[in-house]
């Protein structure tokens, strides 16, 4: 006979089970509101300009197909968006599977669109394969609505926080045929609503060079508020507002997007190479040319998504110059060192390409689209390029010869970069060599706990090291401004001992045999004064730190301290602010009156006036004798003591640090081309240009 207790009680199946009834299933757009990440990489900056690319695509792929010629895109007062297209239009009739238009079942339901049909669906060729795109935006923003303009008529539905507030209603007759579509970010969603102009402008004029004959403009409106009506027209720039704005045409292709990569480099040879082709299914379209440089340039795109990861389009690009390459050297005697065979790294210094495929089932890796996955990619490629590269170095022998001699010249220097590496890394190992006498060593030998501070001078080092936690806080001193990496070759870095002792704390080596693993500090945190030669170091740092530590910065493992730029002593409160903005807030918040005020003059207690401030200096100028309210103004971390430098520079609970990222690693390479490359005249024109934007504390 059973007990009483063997048959479990409901309550009991309900705490202890698992089944159907613990599975939760999420509606609709509730996943993506649920794990906005997966959809859009991130809530952060990167994920809120996605928004934007999203709905873009939909109207260049609209051009793609040539159906769209003009594509606006416009900032609204309150970060709102309002991308226009002269497109077809989203169909509003009723869809045959969910009863409801087909505008409201694109926007309201994931894996919806018109991609998925083939040829019959209009889009041979299209960027957004998995068909979520308009329907994220939809559901990430806390206001949407579109506007399509088809058949004559206008059409319209409103949504919030991606649910439709009412059925697809035409409100009008219209000449105009396309689709605008308005959203509002969801604050819910990302904690900083912001658009960064220029990421918008860069992006967008990538485009333009990919789509020949796409117009697009650019209509920053943010600060227009009461005085636009985004219902005066169709496009907002044809009403002729005096606003920012930026329009793109190009007919050049990848021809003209290469030339706008090198305008501030030195041509090894004058043709750009292009080539255009469709090998199977695949689409290939190819443009280069090599640099006087010493870093390559490759930049790769997949049905007009730009691959910051490359992907097999790139690997067959890089297969086919290694082998093409050596295959003409042999064919033409060119030297016992091209003899010997050029490697893949030979070959790409120095170059720039733009590799393009266009293909109709395409595959990515995760919906943000950064490396292509598509096999077939790589073989078309591979072929497209290599023959139409093959017969360019025949029919151009001035070109070839120019490139073959600039690819001898990267062999040179990798062997001289060999020797140096084998003589000062593994050399040095083997003799004992121990790590830079100035380091000051931290006691852990966990990497994640552990940070080294890149200070500026001896003054600062010294201070560092008395104030720092050295269980977890390693300090290294560099003396003076560390070489400009961007114009020397390895083998001269490795000659500078400042940048010798960096590479031999960090643990990583360099160059081929640099090793992510073997970093000893999982924050390198950069520490420079507050002055113009305190930014010249931290430049040239990170130009070092980009070049050949390019994983260290894509890791997150660089930093950059944020020293205040006051102390504020109200009695005996302390406290400390990071520009003049927060100290004028504190003083107007703290009612502190001029009388009240004493703000130290140079040679006073390490400091200077307040800078950027002027009603503020000017009222303390007059009441210097009082005491009551003490601004100390600081330019160096030597003039902290080592309690200031801690208790606002290196203790982890209360510090500022800025972690480095690289939200537009091509925006980065030209920056880093123009301002530590070894032309002048574009850094001058650079200069002369935005002298005026610049706020220098000298």
């Amino acid at each position: 006979m059973a007990k009483k207790d063997d048959k479990p009680t409901e309550a009991k199946a309900k705490k202890g089970s698992y089944g159907s009834e613990s599975i939760q299933v999420l509606e609709g757009l509730e996943p993506v509101r649920k794990r906005p990440g997966m959809y859009i990489g991130s809530t952060g900056v990167e994920g809120l300009h996605h928004l934007i690319w999203e709905i873009f695509d939909n109207s260049r792929d609209e051009a793609m197909g040539g159906f769209c010629s003009r594509i606006e895109v416009s900032l609204l007062p309150g970060n709102r968006i309002r991308v226009v297209d002269n497109g077809r239009g989203i169909p509003v009739d009723i869809h045959s599977k969910t009863k409801v238009s087909a505008l409201e079942t694109v926007m309201t339901t994931l894996h919806a669109g018109g991609k998925f049909g083939g040829e019959d669906s209009g889009y041979k060729v299209s960027g957004g394969l998995h068909g979520v795109g308009a329907s994220v935006v939809n559901a990430l923003s806390q206001y949407a609505k579109v506007n399509v303009h088809r058949d004559g008529g206008e059409h319209v539905q409103e949504y919030a926080r991606g649910k439709q507030k009412a059925k697809v209603k035409k409100v009008g007759a219209s000449k105009e045929h396309g689709t605008i579509v308005l959203f509002d970010p969801d604050p819910e969603i990302f904690s900083e609503i912001k658009f960064n102009w220029s990421s918008i402008v860069t992006h967008l004029r990538q485009q333009a060079y990919l789509v020949k004959g796409l117009e697009i403009n650019m209509l920053d409106l943010r600060d227009y508020a009461g005085k636009i009506n985004t219902d005066d027209a169709f496009y907002l720039k044809d009403v002729g507002y005096n606003v920012p704005s930026m329009s793109f045409f190009f007919e050049g292709g990848l021809y003209s997007l290469v030339k706008y990569h090198n305008k501030f480099q030195k041509p090894i040879h004058k043709e750009i190479f292009y080539v255009e082709k469709q090998e199977g299914n695949v689409a290939v379209e190819v443009a280069l040319q090599y640099v006087d440089d010493m870093s390559s340039r490759e930049i790769a795109f997949a049905n007009n998504i730009y691959n910051p990861e490359g992907g097999m389009h790139v690997t067959g690009f890089r297969t086919a110059l290694t082998r093409v390459l050596n295959d003409y050297v042999k064919k033409n005697n060119f030297g016992k060192e091209a003899e010997e065979g050029f490697t893949g790294d030979d070959v790409r210094e120095g170059l720039t390409v733009v590799v393009s495929i266009k293909m109709a089932e395409i595959q990515f890796e995760g919906q943000t689209k950064g490396k292509l996955g598509s096999v077939e990619a790589r073989g078309a490629t591979e072929k497209v390029f290599g023959e139409a590269f093959g017969t360019f170095l025949e029919e151009h022998p001035d070109d070839a010869k120019a490139i073959v001699g600039k690819v001898v010249l990267a062999v040179r220097a990798r062997k001289a970069a060999k020797a140096a590496k084998d003589s000062v890394l593994r050399k040095g190992v083997l003799d004992g060599m121990t790590l830079p006498g100035k380091l000051a060593d931290c006691q852990s030998r966990s990497a994640v706990e552990s940070e080294l501070f890149i200070v500026e001078g001896d003054s600062a080092g010294g201070t560092a090291k008395t104030g720092r936690d050295r269980k977890t806080q390693a300090i290294l001193p560099l003396r003076g401004k560390i070489l400009n990496i961007e114009r020397a070759r390895l083998d001269k870095m490795l000659a500078s001992e400042q940048i010798r002792n960096l590479v031999v704390a960090m643990g990583t080596a360099i160059g081929d045999v640099f090793d992510i693993s073997k970093l000893r500090y999982h924050k390198l945190i950069i520490a420079t004064d507050a002055d113009v030669d305190g930014a010249h170091i931290r430049t040239l740092l990170l130009t070092l730190f980009y070049r050949h530590f390019r994983p260290l910065v894509d890791a997150g493992h660089i930093f950059i301290a944020q020293p205040p730029l006051f102390k504020v002593k109200k009695g005996k409160d302390i406290s400390y602010f990071y520009s003049p903005e927060q100290l004028e807030e504190y003083l107007k918040k703290e009612g502190v009156k001029a009388e009240e005020l004493e703000i130290a003059a140079e040679g006073d207690d390490n400091s200077e006036p307040v800078e950027g401030d002027d009603e503020v200096e000017k009222d303390a100028k007059a009441a210097k004798k009082s005491s009551k309210v003490h601004v100390q103004r600081y330019k160096g971390l030597g003039e902290m003591n080592s309690e200031e430098l801690w208790e606002t520079t290196m203790d982890p609970a209360h510090r500022v640090v800025k972690q480095v990222t690289i939200e537009d690693a091509q925006e980065a390479d030209k920056v880093f081309d123009l301002l530590m490359g070894s032309e002048v005249g574009p850094r001058k024109s650079f200069i002369q240009s935005n002298a005026k934007l610049a706020n220098l504390d000298v």
